[in-house]
């Protein structure tokens, strides 16, 4: 692989700002979820070892199996969630697979307490009501985690009142624990809101901070080139147009002919100075589309690229030169017509031939009525277009403008 090519392929494996996925575009949230699922790891160890050691210290001679099970299945989902958090990896499925078990182990608790069990003493279940509400804070949209704050306490409040018959005792400790839990769950999904919130607002600031350096970059850029294509014509096509209407003999028809040839060839060779064209190596023609993609998200056009066809290798060169006429095409729906029905259609012919039809439903324009000076279509389409062997045809009414780049195997 020629070093050009390996440049341009490199080149098309980095994103655009406008397609970048959304571990760029969600940099801190992603940060911020991984602090969280950290510190819930750490949390959640401490209470679990708590709460094991009473649960185990509680052990005696009478404890039924049916007990142990529950402890089992209890702790099984609460490590995963703990191995979830600390490699970063599955952690809204652990999270929310624990809040759940959790739940319903917690509702089965008054049917597998032992009778004459103590019951003046907290359960070993108690110390993970937390740990519950936070493992919805990991796994469960925000409606779901105020339901878990405030539900999960009111529901271990009434295992606790139906384990104490309901006595006046176990009324008064069981009301102070679960408004208690209620106020600190509530507290941790606030946090836990508030701490998402400032992170997505960064998120959404630098979203707008790089579309807004794109957007700047690639209308210097066209500038640059605009200036260069001026120059161009200005110096060599000119020239060239001025000696063809002078000719007035076959040689000076001649002359004007091959100074003709010569700056349309200097016209498609300035991209080796303004665009790195690069050289005429065979490329794909999906490598087309993928431009076309590219500059449709560069421009903050909301448009499509619909492929036909069979995909080929295309020379380099030719490729560049529709990828860069499609791309002033496409500059003009939006600048012109506001980009309204902007279409593309990219359709292949194997290596025989490649076609890019950009389509919008704007006011269309005269081509009579387009001063000299204006070189986005002349320049940058046509003669673009017809220094690589190609063709372009812009055809434009009241109802649109179709422009049709082709370019054929010869």
């Amino acid at each position: 692989m020629s070093a050009d090519a390996a440049l341009r392929e490199a080149w098309g494996r980095i994103p655009s700002p406008g397609t970048a996925d959304t571990a760029f575009e969600r940099f801190t949230g992603k940060r911020m979820e991984r602090i969280l699922a950290t510190v819930v790891a750490i949390g959640s160890a401490i209470l679990g070892a708590q709460a094991l050691i009473s649960a185990i210290g509680g052990m005696t001679e009478r404890t039924s199996g049916v007990q142990i099970m529950l402890l089992v299945a209890v702790y099984v989902p609460l490590v995963g969630m703990l191995v979830a958090c600390a490699i970063g990896r599955g952690v809204r499925v652990a999270g929310g697979a624990f809040a759940i078990v959790y739940v319903v182990a917690l509702a089965m608790w008054p049917f597998v307490l032992e009778s004459d069990g103590a019951k003046e003493s907290q359960p070993w279940i108690f110390f993970l009501v937390n740990v519950g509400v936070v493992a919805a804070l990991l796994a469960f949209p925000i409606w779901a985690q105020l339901v878990w704050a405030l539900g999960v306490p009111l529901v271990y409040g009434y295992v606790r009142l139906v384990e104490g018959e309901f006595t006046a005792t176990f009324w008064t400790t069981t009301a102070f624990d679960v408004s208690f839990t209620i106020i600190l769950g509530l507290v941790i999904i606030a946090l836990g809101w508030m701490f998402r919130s400032v992170a997505a607002g960064v998120d959404e600031a630098r979203g707008k901070a790089v579309a807004s350096y794109a957007s700047a970059a690639a209308a210097a850029a066209a500038e640059e080139e605009r200036v260069a294509m001026a120059a161009l014509m200005h110096d060599s096509v000119l020239a060239a147009l001025l000696a063809a209407e002078r000719a007035d003999s076959d040689r000076a028809r001649d002359l004007a002919v091959a100074m003709a040839r010569e700056a349309l060839t200097r016209l498609a060779n300035t991209e080796a100075a303004v665009a790195q064209e690069g050289s005429d190596d065979p490329v794909g023609t999906a490598l087309i589309v993928a431009e076309l993609r590219r500059a449709l998200s560069e421009l903050g056009a909301d448009a499509i690229v619909e492929e036909r066809g069979s995909a080929g290798l295309v020379p380099g060169k030719a490729a560049r030169a529709i990828v860069l006429a499609a791309r002033q095409a496409i500059g003009n729906a939006i600048a012109h017509a506001q980009g309204r029905g902007l279409h593309i259609v990219a359709e292949g012919d194997g290596d025989d031939s490649v076609t890019v039809t950009v389509i919008d439903t704007g006011p269309g324009f005269d081509m009579a009525s387009i001063g000299e000076d204006r070189l986005g279509i002349r320049a940058s389409i046509l003669a673009r277009m017809a220094a690589v062997a190609g063709s372009a045809t812009v055809d434009s009414d009241s109802t649109g403008t179709r422009i049709v780049l082709g370019w054929e195997r010869t």
